[in-house]
């Protein structure tokens, strides 16, 4: 019996000897004592270079540092915890309009309902809304025919992550009896929604879309969740993204692009493009940091709103980095993203970060009265997406817009993306001590496990100048809109998507037409810091003369 039993044991206790080993390996109980010759390697990490002498001298400060860092890792931060340092976007001596106007909307397109109600599943936020309002469908019967889609096509988009059925059902029976009893709260009443899977949910899991997240329950709704309900709105799904807001691929897979699903839907805000494209939900709430509004978006033919930094409240989402952070609609159209921005749009006492300011959205618009420019250098590159994107300013200037050509800040950039990295290493500072990396499903170079790992070798230093390079680049970006109200950009050429994440101007990006093998592109928009209400109107201006927003996939899968 022993000698049976010895091999097994040996394993366990190998297995055991493995583990304990792989957790030295991240976060090392008893570190070794600090030597000049590690000053001399991140010197070297840094770009620097000091004496000998300089380097003793500095022995005895960085063996004193690195226990306070140790005692400071003893403390729990959750990652819903920001630093006390706040990213302000305002440029010196901007000033805004405080004076709030009434809400417009656009009288939307009567629908006949279909025998069928997937007729519908393509509706704008604006068509269903009329129809719920008028009582000619009810919330419940949306409900049932959005959920019976995503039990249907979700599992071969793999964007889903959670279905909220008996919610969504409870929340549109609600909506319809508050109806019958005379109360309608808003556009959104009775409308059924997703929501990206970093959003906190009460007793729903929220996953994050990574593997050592993925039976995480939070007690509370976050704010944008709970203002949805207060709108009105019905929540159907918790949509894929991925793994910690990162490309398409999570822990149930890679989401697709409807249009074509043997390619991704792009990322990280993967299912909520994918599943408002495919029209298995009315529409969806989507997160960005760098591209993961405007990628998705222009991959899947969606609509999607990247707001101003500061307009949203982040409370109870996944932080990433908290000066770059935002969150925002992906619909079918720039009204729906209107209508869905007013109901979540303001400060809720929580994210410090978020403005107190009107969004006077209406859509009466003369393009003729409006600046608008155009990022000339990118427009006249050879880019994949040139045709299409001359089109556009070609339709803009035949509804009377004057175009203006613009160039943007020559401040590279991407020379000072690393503030994204160091943000979210801290964010994710006890994944990686913990080891418990090796569990995200994406272990390559170009992933987050090592760049959180890079991250722990960006000096602090470095991290401060950039941040003050950001700084110029907000003073440049000032300048060139004290010229313009509203700038076109083709949608990921260039350096426009991260140049306005970090300095928190607000964009949509919509569809302006197909590629050979018929797959959506898209053109972005970009406005004036807070202003979403001139954006959009403008925006609108352009979709309403194209029809590419009302083309839609087959779903013949």
């Amino acid at each position: 019996m022993n000698s049976d039993r010895s091999p097994f044991i040996q394993i366990i206790l190998l297995c055991a000897a493995i583990l304990f080993l792989g957790q030295a390996l991240h976060e090392p109980p008893n570190p070794r004592a600090i030597t000049k010759s590690d000053i001399a390697g991140a010197e070297a990490i840094a770009g620097l270079s000091f004496t000998p002498a300089e380097r003793d001298s500095m022995l005895g400060g960085l063996v004193d540092r690195r226990a306070s860092f140790e005692r400071l890792r003893k403390l729990t931060l959750s990652n819903n915890i920001p630093p006390a340092i706040l990213f302000n976007p305002v440029p010196a001596g901007a000033t805004f309009d405080h004076v709030r106007k009434p809400f417009e909307m656009s009288a939307p397109q009567t629908l006949a309902v279909p025998a069928n109600l997937e007729g519908l599943a393509f509706a704008s936020v604006g068509e269903l809304s009329a129809l719920i309002k008028s009582r000619k469908v009810t919330s419940v019967q949306l409900t049932t025919m959005y959920l019976n889609r995503l039990k249907r096509y979700g599992p071969k988009l793999l964007c889903v992550v959670t279905l909220t059925e008996d919610l969504a059902l409870a929340q549109a029976k609600r909506a319809d009896d508050e109806l019958a009893a005379g109360k309608y709260r808003s556009p959104l009443h009775g409308i059924p929604y997703g929501v990206k899977d970093l959003l906190s949910t009460k007793g729903i899991k929220t996953t994050w879309g990574s593997v050592p997240y993925k039976d995480q329950i939070f007690d509370e709704n976050a704010t944008v969740v709970r203002r949805l309900e207060e709108a009105g709105a019905v929540l159907l799904a918790k949509l894929s993204l991925g793994e910690l807001a990162w490309g398409d691929v999570w822990f149930g897979g890679m989401t697709r692009n409807p249009w074509n699903i043997e390619e991704g839907s792009s990322g990280s805000s993967a299912g909520s493009a994918s599943a408002t494209a495919a029209g298995l939900v009315g529409f969806a709430v989507g997160t960005e940091t760098w591209g993961s509004i405007v990628s998705p978006s222009t991959r899947c033919g969606t609509t999607g709103l990247r707001p101003s930094y500061g307009r949203v409240s982040r409370a109870g989402a996944m932080a990433l980095s908290w000066s770059m952070d935002k969150i925002g609609p992906i619909c079918r159209t720039v009204e729906d993203c209107a209508l869905v921005f007013n109901a979540i749009y303001g400060p809720d006492g929580v994210d410090a970060t978020v403005v107190d300011l009107p969004f006077n959205y209406s859509p009466r618009v003369s393009l003729k009265n409006v600046r608008i420019g155009y990022v000339k250098a990118d427009f006249d590159t050879a880019h994949e997406n040139r045709a299409n994107d001359s089109l556009t300013i070609a339709t803009l200037r035949n509804l009377g817009a004057q175009l203006v050509p613009i160039q943007l800040p020559a401040i590279p950039v991407n020379d000072i993306s690393f503030i994204l990295d160091a943000e979210a290493g801290a964010a994710f500072d006890e994944l990686t001590r913990s080891g418990k990396d090796d569990l995200l499903v994406r272990q390559i170079k170009d992933a987050w496990p090592n760049a959180f790992r890079s991250s722990r070798f960006i000096p602090a230093v470095e991290y401060i100048q950039a941040n003050r390079v950001r700084y110029l680049v907000i003073q440049q970006m000032a300048s060139i809109m004290k010229e313009v109200d509203v700038y076109l950009a083709p949608s990921l050429e260039g350096d426009n998507v991260l140049l306005t994440n970090l300095t928190g101007h607000p964009s949509v990006v919509l569809p302006n037409g197909f590629t050979g093998k018929g797959t959506p592109t898209s053109i972005t928009f970009t406005g004036q810091l807070y202003g979403e209400a001139m954006l959009l109107a403008v925006a609108k201006q352009y979709q309403d003369a194209t029809d590419f927003h009302r083309k839609h996939p087959k779903l013949d899968f």
